[in-house]
């Protein structure tokens, strides 16, 4: 009788650590490191991902879309997949589940458990600290760029785009098309915020593993919506951008 009161509570132990997952549970960032050494990172906002594949000194993949939680099922559709372009536009669906601190993905090709590396940044970048990486956390696209001048000329809103994805520690641009399945590049890391300084150290970049490695600190000026971004890229040119929230991130 004693054994089996045990394993019932242990049952429901187990249940009450596997509860369904909420949308809040996932944002941020999470990461899967295999015995090589190579990782996999997702990284969540509100209603987009990117998943991620590189080894230390070489990129491997990436792919992400908008997604959303049906029970415990994350259906994510595709925008953009490095590897296989036949993807996009498709719905990709994968069982998730946490337990113990841990997230674990179920998708076609098996199983992985992803540890979390970084706390999820505030819903709503408005209610953020002033100069904290919070109120970077979200989704951005370019919408201005400076021309041989100097001056900030707006970009024409089309299906080519490139977006940069932050969460409170990480970052990943990427720029696509999803309309002609189209995948440009891509490079990411970790990154700080602080009294208006954004530095990033890129650990992966599709088309310079050279530059793995590097640090790059560049002027911030941040409000919910708009984010101006200043400096010198790492070929030395002038950085002179807008970034604007997209709407729902």
């Amino acid at each position: 009788m004693k054994l089996v009161v045990i394993s019932l509570l242990l049952g429901l132990s187990q249940l009450m650590a596997m509860a369904q997952v909420k949308p809040a549970d996932l944002v941020g960032a999470w990461q899967f490191v295999e015995p090589s050494g190579a990782r996999t990172v997702l990284t969540f906002t509100n209603n987009y991902v990117i998943h991620t594949a590189y080894e230390p000194d070489r990129f491997i993949s990436t792919s992400g879309g908008t997604w959303q939680l049906a029970g415990n099922n994350l259906i994510e559709i595709v925008e953009f997949n490095s590897t296989d372009s036949a993807r996009v536009g498709s719905a990709d669906r994968m069982a998730v589940s946490l337990a113990n601190k841990k997230l674990t993905v179920v998708t076609r090709s098996g199983k992985m458990m992803f540890d979390r590396i970084d706390q999820p940044g505030l819903a709503r970048a408005v209610l953020a600290r002033p100069g904290s990486s919070e109120q970077l956390a979200g989704l951005w696209r370019i919408t201005s760029r400076a021309n041989d001048a100097g001056q900030l000329t707006p970009m024409q809103r089309g299906p080519r785009k490139t977006l940069k994805l932050l969460t409170g520690t990480r970052f990943q641009w990427v720029a696509i098309n999803p309309q002609t399945k189209q995948f440009s590049g891509t490079g990411g890391g970790n990154y700080t915020l602080k009294d208006g300084k954004y530095t990033e150290t890129i650990e992966f970049f599709s088309r310079d593993n050279s530059r793995v490695g590097k640090s790059l600190t560049f002027g911030a000026e941040v409000s919910p919506a708009e984010w101006h971004h200043t400096g010198q890229s790492s070929t030395g040119g002038p950085v002179n951008e807008i970034w604007t929230r997209e709407v729902g991130n």
